[in-house]
């Protein structure tokens, strides 16, 4: 990770995230993370193949859904760990701001994809990320990212579509240094 911490950043559709600073956890290293989410404000349905995520509430109330199972809240002071794997979004419940403090174990690329995700985002100026941006990300990071309600038919065949035009078109300059996927 070559971010020099702490770093936020901001979207268009109210959230907000520091990362905060990396510090030991075992035999891996976890990122800490303050997390801000504007009323109805939240991650759509999204999962981290390798990472852990654990959020605390600090303010306000989370409502948050892994897939398949009723949505639940948390409030001040409790805790929900996502294991890897495991398919959630979160959103700020009750018409009231929230802020949370957490963990992503183990790094890996959360710093650069979502930073990406975020400018996308802001790009679109909606929670949907700019097309070829959004392509290029979910693809090149498919293996350490995943957003469910996104069609197989449009990940397999408008997707690669999406990126070969940006590609003609010189879209993905920007993405040059961008880290390697893990595999």
């Amino acid at each position: 990770m070559n971010q020099k911490l702490p770093h936020t950043i901001q979207n268009c559709v109210g959230e907000e995230l520091t990362f905060q600073s990396i510090v030991s956890a075992g035999d891996e290293k976890r990122i800490l993370v303050h997390a801000s989410c504007k009323p109805g404000a939240g991650p759509a349905m999204h999962v981290h193949f390798r990472q852990d995520e654990s959020l605390t509430v600090r303010k306000g109330k989370m409502g948050y859904q892994i897939l398949g199972e009723a949505p639940k809240v948390c409030e001040v002071g409790e805790t929900i760990l996502f294991p890897r794997g495991t398919p959630h979004k979160f959103w700020a419940a009750d018409g009231i701001d929230l802020e949370m403090e957490g963990w992503i174990q183990p790094v890996d690329n959360i710093v650069f994809y979502l930073s990406a995700i975020y400018a996308a985002q802001n790009a679109s100026g909606k929670a949907q990320p700019e097309a070829f941006d959004g392509a290029y990300l979910a693809t090149r990071y498919k293996s350490e990212y995943d957003v469910p309600e996104i069609p197989a038919f449009v990940k397999k065949v408008i997707f690669p579509i999406t990126i070969f035009i940006g590609k003609l078109l010189g879209k993905y300059k920007k993405f040059k240094d961008a880290p390697a996927p893990l595999v």
